[in-house]
């Protein structure tokens, strides 16, 4: 599951913009621009009037950059990046000069010649050596060249009711590190009783797919690989059994997933907003969600890194740019880019703005940078705080040592197929982990193999 621009809106506390004039003085003008020098280009991820809020923050930032950067206009669109209608966007002449991205959609982009190659353009720009490698990484093709620019990202851990862990007598500063501290734990919150529920999962419209995946990277395997040119299955493997060990062990053997399975994100929500969930397998982002929905409060939730210490699923979102546009267009795009999305030094102006909103300022979200540019948003993010950001801790400093996977090619056909894994184990007490495994990794592999 991609992070939604809905969320990042909210999160707005995080990665905001400032003043980059290197660019701009890479080229002189070109027929690209009017008369008066003046470059126009075409964006998209303009928040819809429904809104407002966030519309006007957008549309603020627009005069602020134009203000700042007389030579160049932003015509800002609605929408996102459309699979369906992305080609014919392209080939019409319908595709703005920056368009926004999920994490999965670059490598297919890139393979296929549909997006510009920014490699000479992105180098001197601010803050470029302090983006993570592995984010950058996400846009760059096999030829080793730059095709887009990351603007926010997101890792799965697991959120747990701090409340829940002291009544269990668990400590809530120190949540559990490996699946079997999950487990542990799980027995100790079912035991309070009166239908509390010690962990849950997901396993319907995929979203079981996608928490499995998250699952099986934590246990040190892959969902797929690519091998002589071609991508295959690999979750037939000993941490795919492992994960399904752990679940039915979990679900049937200890009871401590409740009864109750074929669940979704809202339905696990509703637990733990119901105080009656101890831990489920999700991102930060979460937390904002289950205390406005139910009236609940930041301080009676924590997030812990992905158990096992391995690796865990992110993912994010950011920007590629028309491989039909002008050099002048692609440099005034990452202009836009770099000043909107990923300059640190105005944080505190964002967060300052975000946080009269009600906005959770604090939440450890879009960490994209590391270094001086990183230690300088934690710090703009201290000083306008409005959460516990102690709860997070153990999600902060564990998930620094985990390597991020992103999502398989073709994932959500494959997150149906693996709906059904997670499905079964949960439902069936006496469900074959090999028979499971097996049978889903030859649907999977029909599917890969569509993937060029």
């Amino acid at each position: 599951m991609a992070v939604t621009q809905g969320r990042r809106r909210l999160i707005a506390a995080g990665v905001a913009c400032a003043l980059m004039g290197g660019l701009a003085a890479c080229g002189g003008q070109s027929s690209e621009a009017g008369k008066d020098g003046v470059v126009t280009i075409t964006v998209n991820s303009m928040p819809p009037k429904t809104q407002p809020v966030d519309r006007k923050y957008f549309e603020e930032d627009v005069k602020a950059f134009e203000k700042t950067h007389p030579k160049i206009r932003i015509d800002a669109r609605e929408g996102q990046m459309d699979p369906q209608t992305f080609s014919a966007k392209l080939a019409g002449g319908q595709l703005e000069d920056v368009y926004y991205v999920y994490f999965t959609d670059p490598a297919g982009l890139i393979q296929r010649g549909q997006g510009a190659d920014i490699t000479p353009y992105v180098k001197s720009m601010a803050y470029y050596d302090d983006v993570k490698p592995e984010f950058l990484k996400v846009f760059t093709g096999p030829d080793g060249k730059m095709y887009g620019l990351p603007n926010g990202q997101y890792s799965l851990g697991l959120v747990y009711n701090r409340d829940l862990f002291k009544k269990a007598g668990l400590d809530p500063d120190r949540p559990p590190a490996t699946w079997e501290e999950v487990r542990q734990a799980a027995k100790r919150i079912s035991a309070l009783g009166d239908g509390t529920v010690g962990y849950a999962d997901y396993s319907k419209n995929n979203q079981g797919g996608w928490h499995f995946t998250s699952w099986v990277y934590s246990m040190g395997g892959d969902i797929a690989v690519r091998k002589d040119g071609r991508w295959k299955a690999a979750f037939d493997s000993e941490a795919g059994r492992n994960t399904l060990r752990m679940l039915h062990d979990m679900r049937w053997t200890d009871d401590t997933m409740g009864s109750r399975q074929l669940l979704q994100i809202d339905d696990v929500q509703k637990m733990m907003g119901a105080g009656k969930l101890g831990m489920y397998m999700a991102g930060p982002d979460n937390i904002p969600t289950i205390v406005k929905q139910f009236e609940r409060k930041y301080e009676e939730y924590g997030v812990a890194a992905m158990p096992g210490g391995r690796a865990t699923l992110g993912g994010g979102n950011g920007f590629m740019f028309n491989p039909k546009a002008s050099p002048e267009k692609i440099k005034a795009g990452i202009e836009w880019v770099q000043w909107k999305y990923l300059n640190p030094e105005r944080t505190a102006l964002e967060d300052k703005r975000a946080s009269g909103n009600g906005v959770p300022i604090g939440l450890p979200l879009d960490r994209l940078f590391t270094g001086q540019a990183g230690a300088e948003q934690d710090a703009a993010h201290a000083r306008y705080s409005n959460v516990p950001q102690g709860n997070y801790k153990p999600f902060v400093e564990g998930n620094a040592r985990l390597e991020q996977k992103v999502e398989p090619p073709n994932a959500q056909q494959i997150y149906t197929v693996l709906d059904g894994v997670m499905q079964a184990v949960l439902t069936k007490k006496d469900a074959d982990p090999d028979k499971l495994l097996s049978e889903a990794a030859k649907k999977v592999d029909g599917i890969l193999a569509t993937v060029k």
